[in-house]
């Protein structure tokens, strides 16, 4: 709840500053005349809207689950990211149309100092503001956050090339140049916005981490107790900040009922150890089998029927993909 209240925070923040930068971008092509400030600023309204947009998700996230949403509100993000990795592609594509148009019929430019100092401002300070969001996202696991950061640094990237192309038709008097920065940058606002499209749709779709799997097995497998003779069926699905982890935990079938959900406990604390306590745990306890005897390390086990063999190292392969315990 408390990431939660924070991811709030800093978009709300966020938001204000989008709208403060549109209006200095603004400000820029109504003294200069550039078509490259212009889609400049047509592509921060995209800032602006994606801001809002971002801010109500978070609102959403934040609330406490009930009785319609068991799971809580966090997947409104993954929609959030949607919405604003399609608003950066079609503002792409608004930038070409309106390169191409300029290279038939270009404006007459003026006072591009002023308007290099002003786009130079707003480069430095959605650069600051987007390593800010993408630090506190991935930290508090907000895609929406990761998001507007990623945004706002693509942002920044195509205002830097905006910039370059304003000093060299200040030095060249070049005025195509204005158009020809224009149009390169929009295809590095197509790619960040596909990245983040592609992000939602897999979030959406409940689609597998493979890096968040392959982080937790290896833990798990650090982390391994005597008593856990086997794991399997590990799934993972993210909501929001919330991680949802359910998987079948095999321990000596001669535990009572207590000591078997001390071992789930045990489980439980190593996953929230390295993983933070926004983690909801749901564990299936097993009865280890026979065979289950040349895998297990318990050393003293007074009904081990067969001699110890070989420890197996847990790995994607036989915790998230096996499916039957034991079977190695």
């Amino acid at each position: 709840m408390q990431q939660s209240l924070e991811n709030y925070a800093l978009q709300k923040k966020l938001t204000i500053a989008a709208f403060v930068l549109f209006g200095i971008k603004i400000c820029a092509w109504y003294l200069t005349n550039s078509v490259a400030i212009l889609t400049d600023a047509l592509e921060s309204t995209v800032n602006v809207t994606a801001a809002i947009i971002g801010l109500y998700s978070l609102y959403l996230s934040a609330k406490p689950r009930d009785i319609d949403h068991p799971y809580g509100h966090g997947k409104v993000e993954f929609l959030s990211a949607a919405v604003e990795g399609t608003l950066m592609i079609i503002s792409a594509f608004l930038i070409i149309y309106e390169s191409l148009q300029n290279f038939r019929n270009p404006h007459q430019i003026s006072q591009l100092d002023y308007g290099i100092a002003l786009v130079a401002i707003t480069a430095v300070a959605n650069y600051v503001f987007g390593v800010m969001a993408v630090k506190k996202g991935k930290k508090n696991g907000s895609l929406a956050l990761i998001a507007t950061g990623r945004h706002l640094q693509s942002d920044t990237y195509s205002t830097i090339g905006i910039i370059i192309g304003l000093i060299l038709i200040l030095a060249t008097k070049l005025a195509w140049l204005d158009s020809a920065v224009s149009l390169l940058f929009s295809f590095l606002i197509i790619y960040s916005g596909y990245k983040v499209l592609r992000s939602s749709i897999a979030g959406i779709m409940d689609e597998a981490d493979s890096e968040l799997l392959v982080e937790l097995v290896k833990k798990l497998d650090e982390g391994r107790r005597p008593n856990w003779v086997d794991l399997h069926n590990l799934r993972v699905i993210k909501y929001g900040n919330v991680l949802h982890v359910d998987c079948h935990l095999t321990v000596p079938w001669f535990l009572n009922v207590n000591e078997a959900h001390t071992e789930v406990d045990e489980l439980d604390k190593l996953v929230k150890k390295h993983f933070g306590n926004t983690v909801e745990m749901f564990v299936h306890t097993d009865g280890c089998l026979k065979f289950s005897c040349k895998v297990c390390q318990k050393a003293e086990c007074s009904k081990r029927q067969h001699p110890f063999e070989n420890r197996v190292a847990w790995t994607i392969d036989n915790v998230v993909l096996n499916q039957k315990h034991g079977m190695y």
